[in-house]
């Protein structure tokens, strides 16, 4: 056990989670991060790891918990002293969870007003983060696992191998806490247990990625759902890039696996819809038909969908996630038939990369988003964002106002950082379409924040009202419907890239054009 800061009758103190979550954001030195996670690992009992992980990462285990920015403005007097464990919490954060109906928002607030009443500033901070998403640190997990190898006496890749094929780092960081070492024999790649899916990082061109990967393949990006096809005998699984298990959703899915010649498999593909004249349906559909869990059999009449496979990690019980991507793909297309395997081309040096350019732009022009350049000499790297597999598709880009910012926490404490973004309405005013902290640097920040401050017209000590004078532009993978905005869209992925200062308010985009230049998804 740690330190006596850190011991509860109930577990961790969410004190000693918000101080590590603090430092590690503040801290630039990868080792250094590495050795306080390890050390909070050593002080946190296997019961507390399930919390603990999500919530370094920034994430909820509940998900949406129907807390909205109403509740959380309210400002309540912070506690003195720290009481409250991550159990606690968690449990209160449960209780968000479950409630519903006539006078919910009301009880919403006296959860929240109670929990953060037990809180001291640090924890309110930290709480607060946590339900905005704003304490989010994507990396984190990579990090975490080697902290975990250090805390356990475990080498690095073991972890991190038992961790791909658990398909979870708090199932493996449990078990090594509770077990010692020898926790990590049990995690083999098994058919019917997902594993995490590997990840692309971005390129700008398919010359860049050609250039960085040599021999590639470069393969249709489908704007679908990730799925992973477990079959043993007659029995098939689905499994979301989350993990989730939807086989109950996806009846085509299941008969499609069914059909395939092998009795006993793992594939890893996408699931996507198309309209009447084959091409794809938006992602927001292809989305709401996985997501439906009622009258799935209508559902599937009405947005029928397809898989379409690029992967294979495991064929007749042999795992092939050590095999390069040429082998595995060999084992797929020996599996599956052509018309149910992502469209591919292969470039095998400099000479090829005008075809692959053709290639990327007849993919665009079947309406996909477009491609995936993967090394051929490459294993599976599961569960991770691996340089093999190089991502290469349009950036949409626009001009936009910022109506408001949030203030920041951890390392952007003192910061201005979630931008409130709006778009040009018909009748004069501004649209909001969405929010980002994402994409700037930390000269960024500071300079937005002094500049934002000159433009504030209101501060409830969450969010800062600004006049909209000040237009940034805006990195965007694509629109998706929301009743949240007024515009009923809002951006999928947004960033920013740069601000505008030399463009008025009045020259940013309109929210016309945006919707005229995505029909798709056309409220």
């Amino acid at each position: 056990m740690g330190p006596a800061s850190a011991v509860h009758p109930e577990g961790m103190l969410l004190s000693r989670l918000a101080q590590v979550s603090r430092e590690v954001a503040a801290t630039a030195a990868r080792s250094r991060k590495v050795a306080l996670l390890a050390e909070l690992f050593r002080e946190a009992e296997a019961e507390d790891v399930p919390i603990v992980i999500p919530y370094l990462a920034g994430r909820l285990p509940q998900g949406r918990i129907g807390v909205g920015w109403k509740v959380l403005g309210r400002a309540v007097a912070p506690a003195e002293e720290p009481s409250l464990s991550v159990r606690e919490v968690d449990a209160r954060f449960g209780e968000l969870g479950t409630v519903a109906g006539a006078g919910s928002q009301a009880e919403r607030a006296r959860i929240v007003g109670e929990l953060m009443g037990a809180a001291t500033e640090d924890e309110q901070r930290f709480l607060r983060g946590l339900l905005t998403g704003e304490v989010r640190q994507g990396a984190l997990d990579a990090l975490a696992v080697e902290g975990l190898a250090l805390a356990t006496g475990v080498e690095p890749a073991d972890a991190r191998r038992a961790v791909m094929l658990a398909g979870s780092l708090q199932t493996v960081a449990e078990a090594l806490l509770a077990e010692g070492p020898g926790a990590l024999e049990r995690f083999r790649l098994t058919v019917g247990r997902p594993v995490q899916p590997m990840l692309a990082h971005s390129a700008s061109s398919v010359a860049e990625a050609a250039a960085k990967l040599g021999a590639c393949a470069v393969e249709e990006k489908l704007d679908g759902i990730r799925v992973q096809v477990h079959r043993d005998g007659d029995t098939v699984r689905v499994h979301t890039r989350t993990l989730d298990d939807i086989t109950g959703r996806l009846p085509e899915v299941t008969a499609a696996a069914l059909a395939l010649r092998g009795e006993r498999f793992i594939l890893d593909g996408e699931v996507i819809s198309f309209d009447a004249a084959g091409r794809p349906r938006s992602f927001q559909e292809t989305a709401g038909r996985v997501g439906s869990r009622t009258d799935v059999a209508r559902a599937a009449g009405e947005v029928p969908v397809s898989p379409v496979f690029f992967d294979a990690l495991s064929v007749d019980g042999r795992d092939l996630l050590d095999l390069p991507f040429a082998e595995r793909h060999a084992e797929l297309a020996r599996l599956v038939p052509e018309p149910m395997r992502v469209r591919r081309t292969v470039a095998g040096g400099p000479d090829d990369v005008p075809e692959a350019e053709r290639f990327l732009a007849d993919t665009l022009a079947r309406g996909h988003e477009g491609v995936v350049v993967k090394a051929l000499d490459a294993p599976y790297s599961a569960g991770r964002r691996g340089a093999s597999w190089l991502k290469v598709k349009p950036v949409h880009t626009l001009d936009l106002v910022v109506l408001a910012a949030e203030w920041g926490h951890g390392r952007r404490t003192g910061k201005l950082s979630n931008l409130h973004l709006g778009a040009r309405a018909a009748d004069g005013t501004f649209a909001m379409l969405g929010k980002t902290f994402k994409g700037m640097t930390d000269a960024m920040l500071a300079w937005q924040t002094e500049r934002l401050g000159e433009l504030a017209v209101g501060d409830d000590g969450w969010v800062v009202r600004v006049r909209p004078e000040l237009v940034v532009e805006i990195a965007y993978d694509g629109l998706q419907r929301s009743t949240r905005y007024p515009a009923g869209v809002t951006l999928r992925f947004a960033r920013v890239v740069r601000y505008r200062e030399d463009k008025r308010p009045e020259e940013a985009d309109t929210v016309e054009a945006l919707l005229a230049a995505h029909p798709e998804v056309t409220p």
